[in-house]
């Protein structure tokens, strides 16, 4: 079994001025049949309220949409901001790509 998996990889500052265009592709990857996508943080060096607001938007239309949304490579300040406001508890964080491979390579085997 395959998984159509699907990775975001943002990059500089997610503030207000990158979320229309993060969330667009995120809809985008939803109408080309992914299941699983992942947002890969690794280029990614601040994240403010509106780049959170627009990630909780992004898991509820993934969700609803009956997808699965990931997320990796977070850095230390998205991390406290995620623990701040409890969305630690929310999102599937993993620390790298690769740990994140792992996992999808477990549930196909």
């Amino acid at each position: 079994m395959e998984f159509p998996i699907k990775v975001v990889r943002p990059s500089g500052i997610m503030d207000g001025t990158q979320c229309r265009n993060f969330r667009h592709e995120i809809v985008s990857l939803l109408e080309d049949s992914a299941t699983s996508i992942v947002i890969d943080f690794q280029n990614v060096t601040f994240m403010d309220s509106s780049g959170l607001g627009t990630l909780v938007l992004c898991l509820k239309t993934v969700r609803t949409a009956g997808a699965d949304l990931y997320l990796c490579s977070i850095n230390e300040q998205i991390k406290m901001l995620l623990e701040l406001t409890s969305m630690d508890k929310v999102f599937e964080v993993y620390s790298c790509a690769e740990e994140l491979e792992q996992k999808f390579s477990r549930e196909v085997g």
